[in-house]
């Protein structure tokens, strides 16, 4: 299974049965968990619930924004008479023109015109037709989540490059630490000798069984095996992690907090200027890891 980072966008455009137009667009950033934001307009509310459970079966983590804009027509209202107000003013309008001698019957316009007449036909509410305009937002919000899943898939493939060159440079780090680690006895006993040497200035020699003992006990304090040992399987469990693939993230993190402790104790105990430099190059790397392995999801 590939990787997927927690970044992405995707944009999907349909029309709804009435003619409506609407545009999805989704927008993922890093997340401890998945949180899903919509922004959807007024009269939608119910359509909510299908689409977190749509988009809690496709992801696992990510901060989410979904927007939903619907492109709406301009349509002239529909008007409709009103009766009673029509039989009204026909009535009037007649009586008027009786009185006035001469003047012609009232012209159907001009009756019209007249305030109250007409009015705006208010759309009736029709169950069936809310079933299809949700389906056909709830079917172009999956083919948008689909699009963001393929974004944050192609984000992950590179993460995956990424992050194998990364382990790549914390191994052979960790080749350098322990050659440079296996001459760290040697280097004890000439900078105790040195310093025993000038304190002593020319006076009696300190034994060599004594000398051996101090440097073992140097050499014990100053120990990287266990460290550059635990550190290698670290480097085997994060590759084995990438080719696994999936929700890999939380865990990768995880192991990155790993790699940290062993490189922090690697230079806390370091008895030379080169193992010291090593281990701060080490240090460097794990953050890159550790700032790389939080973008996925």
């Amino acid at each position: 299974m590939a990787l997927s980072s927690m970044t992405g966008f995707a944009r999907d455009a349909g029309a709804l049965p009435d003619g409506t137009g609407f545009v999805w667009e989704l927008r993922s950033v890093n997340g401890r968990g998945l949180d899903l934001r919509l922004r959807l307009p007024p009269g939608l509310d119910a359509l909510e619930a299908k689409l977190r459970e749509a988009a809690t079966a496709r992801f696992r983590r990510g901060n989410i924004s979904a927007t939903l804009t619907l492109k709406r027509e301009d349509r002239a209202p529909r008007l409709t008479p009103d009766l009673a107000a029509l039989d009204q003013a026909i009535a009037l309008a007649l009586s008027v023109a009786a009185r006035i001698p001469g003047c012609p019957p009232p012209r159907a316009e001009a009756v019209l015109a007249l305030p109250g007449v007409l009015r705006a036909e208010a759309p009736e509410p029709q169950e069936e037709a809310d079933m299809l305009r949700h389906a056909a937002l709830a079917a172009g919000f999956e083919r948008c989540l689909l699009a963001l899943a393929a974004s944050r898939g192609a984000e992950g493939e590179k993460l995956a490059g990424i992050l194998g060159a990364l382990l790549d440079e914390i191994a052979a780090l960790r080749v350098a630490a322990m050659a440079e680690a296996a001459s760290q006895p040697a280097a004890h006993r000439a900078r105790l000798s040195a310093a025993l040497a000038e304190l002593l200035d020319g006076e009696k020699r300190v034994p060599e069984d004594r000398l051996a003992v101090e440097v073992a006990l140097l050499a014990q304090k100053s120990d990287v095996r266990e460290e550059l040992d635990r550190l290698g399987a670290h480097v085997e469990a994060a590759r084995a992690l990438l080719a696994e693939g999936g929700a890999v993230g939380r865990r990768l993190e995880f192991l990155a907090q790993e790699f940290g402790r062993e490189s922090n104790t690697l230079g806390a105990k370091s008895a030379s200027l080169a193992l010291t430099g090593l281990s701060l190059d080490l240090k460097a790397a794990v953050e890159r890891l550790r700032e790389q392995a939080a973008n996925l999801e």
